[in-house]
């Protein structure tokens, strides 16, 4: 209805667009595919990509208010019950506690970069716009001056002129459209991309505060068992009488 109601009360807007659409060829309609496509997923990058549902302030501020040595139990508690990228790292990191702290690094480096690969999901599909809607447009304008050419070795007259401006019309539609598209979308894919490696960084950081202080202390209480079995293990040597 609200489409109908805008038909209605512009049609001259409406007429002039699908006139635009019409003059510019058949590479105007998978333009306009690419162009959908690009909103749609920039608008899912926008929800998705917020900073509270990345990097949630409560396990944040958790992590900052942990103090070195102290037991995680309330941090395990809150990442178990959230779906954010920061909970499932954290999550990895508070699993492995009892492994060796280069066991757990290594663990929590192979779930940020599936957390990275999560976050940067359709970026890729962006960055194919940004190279082939000008491509299209390019190809839109080719075809619209090999339509402009193709009608000059023909009998001069007002069929011919309006089939050369038809031409002509096509070839720089498709062309601009094409323009209006991808720099729309090289903006959106330069600033999610940005965004994305400002979080992970910040991502990062907070889980090494993590691991530093779960770790606090206990690398003189792991070393110090191997130690005293080497200890008595060296041979004693007996004074010679």
């Amino acid at each position: 209805m609200i489409v109908a109601a805008i038909t209605i009360e512009t049609p001259e807007t409406v007429n002039s667009v699908f006139g635009f659409f019409a003059k510019g060829g058949l590479f105007m309609w998978p333009l306009l595919a690419c162009s959908i496509v690009s909103v749609t997923i920039m608008i899912l990058r926008g929800l998705a990509l917020r900073r509270t549902k990345v990097l949630p302030p409560l396990i944040e501020n958790e992590i900052e208010r942990l103090t070195p040595g102290e037991s995680p139990e309330r941090l395990s508690r809150i990442v178990h019950h959230d779906g954010s990228s920061l909970a499932r790292v954290a999550r990895v990191a508070l699993q492995y506690l009892r492994s060796p702290r280069s066991e757990n690094v290594e663990a929590v480096q192979t779930r940020a970069r599936h957390e990275m690969v999560r976050l940067e999901k359709g970026l890729i599909i962006l960055e194919v716009i940004v190279g082939i809607a000008p491509l299209l447009g390019l190809i839109g304008a080719v075809s619209g001056l090999v339509h402009v050419f193709a009608q000059l070795g023909l009998s001069s007259g007002a069929s011919d002129t309006r089939q050369i401006a038809r031409g002509i019309a096509e070839a720089l539609n498709a062309t601009v459209f094409g323009l209006s598209i991808a720099v729309p979308t090289l903006i959106g894919f330069t600033y999610f991309s940005r965004k994305v490696e400002v979080m992970s960084v910040e991502m990062e950081t907070l889980v090494v505060e993590l691991i530093s202080k779960c770790y606090y202390g206990r690398s003189s209480r792991e070393f110090a068992p191997a130690k005293a079995a080497a200890a008595s293990s060296m041979p004693i040597s007996t004074p010679i009488a």
